[in-house]
């Protein structure tokens, strides 16, 4: 059903890959757009309990695709040099698929919120307690549930350990 890696010697351990989850701060989220092209939005998540969240406008498009179809894939680059006189690129990466739920219920947008305060504003968690207090109905939280992922580094990169 997913596609299987064609260099599996350059694949990442599951160890690996959660690093990756857990350091980086942006990924790229793709969708099945409702015009039939593929969608594709960058934005910032957390990885929390084997899931990826991220926070959302309550409409828009990303919200409309995700309603029409939550299968996803996400897709996280932890490392991209170029290296001209090599012809090549040092790069890994992670790639993830799977569905898409939005989460209902205070106690579940707080808990996923406090997560995203503590990686991304780590220094101003009473601010965001009170944010939090005043979110209401204005944003939702989207679950990213991983149903198959992977990780993958270029060839020197893997040779270098």
């Amino acid at each position: 059903m997913y596609p299987e890696m064609r260099r599996k010697k350059q694949a990442l351990s599951e160890a690996e890959v959660v690093a990756i989850l857990e350091r980086n701060t942006s990924g790229v989220l793709g969708l099945n757009g409702l015009n039939g092209y593929p969608y594709t939005v960058p934005l910032s998540y957390v990885y929390m309990d084997g899931k990826i969240y991220f926070h959302c406008a309550n409409d828009g498009y990303k919200m409309k695709c995700m309603q029409a179809d939550n299968r996803i894939s996400f897709c996280i680059i932890d490392q991209d040099e170029i290296v001209p006189e090599e012809f090549t690129t040092y790069y890994r990466s992670v790639i993830l698929f799977g569905k898409a739920h939005l989460i209902s219920g205070p106690e579940a947008v707080a808990a996923a919120m406090r997560q995203l305060i503590a990686k991304y504003s780590v220094d101003f968690i009473t601010e965001g307690e009170a944010a939090i207090a005043n979110i209401g109905n204005s944003l939702t939280i989207v679950e990213l549930e991983i149903e198959h992922i992977s990780g993958k580094e270029a060839k020197k990169l893997m040779m270098q350990r």
